[in-house]
């Protein structure tokens, strides 16, 4: 990959230049000191990969992230010093199109790179490649008799329209709701904290065991796979080891079929790559109503464009028409699904 970067810092510079030349699969493609000055270099020399620093003068790396998101649209990381500390900021990034976040190297520190490392591996795999090689044989919905469940995967840009749907949902809004977005493990519980001050229903990263209730949303919090047991129950796989994606949306979406027996929602949101777009396509075989996000309202379009291509897609709708979207669906649902009165004894009628 020819890898840009912006960071004021030259002994930061320095550092993670070694690391990137060190690779031998990656070069340099241009260093830029300030944000105004990334975002001028992009678009005369779009990269494959731009390392952006939060803390840059002039303009800062939310900023410039958002206006070449904007403008000449790249794969960015941010990388930054004391990641956790300056939770806001990354979430404010991924919303406005970044991958990821991992802290910068410290100069001098072999091992401090080895974070830099990883990711650069998994992006070069997620550059170079659209499949994740994991697959799965559709598998038919039994009878349906519990509560709806909407299941959301997003990436790059995720974090912002999240907000956005889970602010406007109803409070008292029937359905339960699991998320997978793609990031780093160690930003899952202030990610839930985060959404959970943006959102009219309460947040909080999933549990091994629990089972998703209705009008609470879970989130995907560990360094592995978020799945559905056989009783509907949340369970974290670390197999396939080798997956792009980590957490990955098609297991999640794939494990739900044959495991929950409701109405299920599913819904692709803005991100890099391809990943969910076949668990999608799964679900509306096996009778789940599903959504993908459109390319305007997408601040990356490659996740719902690929899930469109494939047929994934029941409805293709712009962000601000997602949650009114899935609150009607969960409604009508609720409602097919309520008691009634049949000669006098109460009947259950399948959703």
């Amino acid at each position: 990959m020819r890898i840009a970067v912006a960071n004021a810092s030259a002994p930061v510079i320095e550092a993670i230049r070694q690391t990137i030349l060190a690779s031998g699969y990656h070069e340099l493609a241009w260093l830029a000191r300030d944000g105004r000055e990334a975002v001028a270099a992009c678009l005369h020399d779009k990269p494959d990969l731009i390392l952006m620093d939060l803390l840059l003068p002039i303009m800062d790396g939310v900023e410039a992230t958002r206006q070449i998101m904007a403008e000449t649209p790249c794969p960015i990381l941010i990388v930054t010093t004391n990641v956790n500390g300056r939770a806001g900021k990354v979430f404010e990034a991924l919303g406005a199109g970044a991958f990821d976040a991992v802290n910068t190297p410290v100069p001098g520190v072999t091992a401090s790179a080895r974070p830099l490392i990883s990711k650069l591996q998994i992006l070069n795999r997620l550059i170079g490649t659209a499949e994740n090689g994991v697959q799965h044989a559709p598998v038919s919905l039994e009878s349906r008799s519990d509560e709806p469940l909407v299941l959301i995967g997003a990436s790059a840009g995720g974090p912002a329209a999240l907000a956005v749907i889970l602010g406007s949902l109803p409070v008292d809004f029937a359905g339960a709701m699991v998320i997978t977005q793609h990031v780093d493990a160690q930003f899952a519980e202030s990610m839930s904290h985060w959404l959970n001050e943006r959102s009219t229903l309460p947040v909080r990263v999933a549990v091994e065991g629990e089972r998703p209730q209705a009008g609470h949303v879970l989130l995907s919090g560990k360094d592995a796979h978020l799945t559905f047991g056989h009783d509907g129950r949340i369970s974290y796989q670390t197999q396939p080891a080798d997956c792009i994606y980590r957490p990955s949306i098609d297991l999640f979406f794939e494990s739900a079929i044959g495991h929950w027996n409701g109405k299920m929602i599913a819904v692709v949101l803005t991100g890099m790559g391809r990943d969910g777009a076949r668990g999608m396509k799964a679900l509306r075989e096996a009778g789940a109503f599903t959504i993908a996000q459109d390319q305007f309202s997408s601040v990356v379009f490659g996740m719902p464009k690929s899930a469109i291509n494939l047929g994934a897609a029941t409805t293709v709708l712009a962000l601000p028409r997602i949650a009114p979207a899935i609150n009607e669906l969960v409604s009508k649902s609720s409602q097919r699904c309520s008691l009634v009165q049949r000669n006098g004894v109460a009947a259950r009628v399948a959703c």
